[in-house]
């Protein structure tokens, strides 16, 4: 497929090279010129100097044939004007733009702007390595309403059913790692203790999860 990368930084060379290296066609865009020293002599894209979102620049790049544009300048503002000009104008249909701000890319999520807040993401990861007890949480809905995040079966857990965990309405386990492998559960899996369970949790849930959880398994049955 063929791919419009805006930005020609440490993430935009890196994902350029990443995708032709996987035998994709792709063009790199970016307003300096000396920006394209990241790719290498031995690149397998074309280069178009000049701005993200001047139409004829992304023209330039081959973006009224692209099958995907990633908008990862250092602003967050022209990110998502490249982003919705790819989207509303040439119908891209897989577009996504690097947020800085964790706020905007809430509300951007919200427009239909499929964006990755790097700040977000790389803090929650430096905490998970920093506090590895700290409750971890991996995805949240755009509107804040739903989030998926991992816990650790406690002893008490052990040997019962992976369905006694849930609550309808509530939470619910959509996959469990045991020992490194990870698995959609069937009904009436028995857990072992120190399975990782991931699931889908209502925002104001969380406190009941892990009350159910350090709580006795025969009361997730009550």
């Amino acid at each position: 497929m063929h791919v419009v990368v805006v930005g020609c930084g440490r993430v935009g060379s890196a994902l350029a090279l990443s995708l032709t290296g996987n035998g994709h066609s792709v063009a790199v865009v970016d307003r300096r010129p000396d920006a394209f020293g990241r790719l290498g002599a031995s690149f397998a894209g074309t280069t178009v100097t000049g701005i993200g979102f001047d139409r004829d620049r992304l023209v330039e790049a081959g973006i009224e044939r692209a099958d995907a544009l990633a908008a990862v300048t250092s602003g967050d503002n022209s990110n998502v004007l490249v982003a919705r000009v790819a989207r509303e104008n040439f119908r891209v249909e897989r577009v996504v733009a690097r947020i800085y701000d964790p706020r905007r890319a809430a509300i951007y999520q919200r427009l239909g702007i499929p964006t990755i807040a790097t700040v977000a993401w790389t803090t929650e990861r430096v905490l998970r390595r920093l506090l590895p007890d700290e409750p971890a949480v991996e995805w949240v809905d755009s509107s804040a309403r739903v989030m998926v995040v991992e816990r650790l079966v406690p002893a008490p857990w052990a040997g019962h059913a992976v369905d006694g965990l849930d609550a309808p309405g509530r939470f619910r386990v959509v996959a469990v790692t045991r020992i490194g492998v990870g698995q959609v559960p069937s009904p009436g899996l028995v857990l072992q203790e120190g399975d990782a369970v991931h699931l889908a949790v209502a925002h104001d849930a969380v406190a009941e999860l892990d009350a159910r959880l350090h709580g006795s398994a025969k009361e997730g049955h009550a």
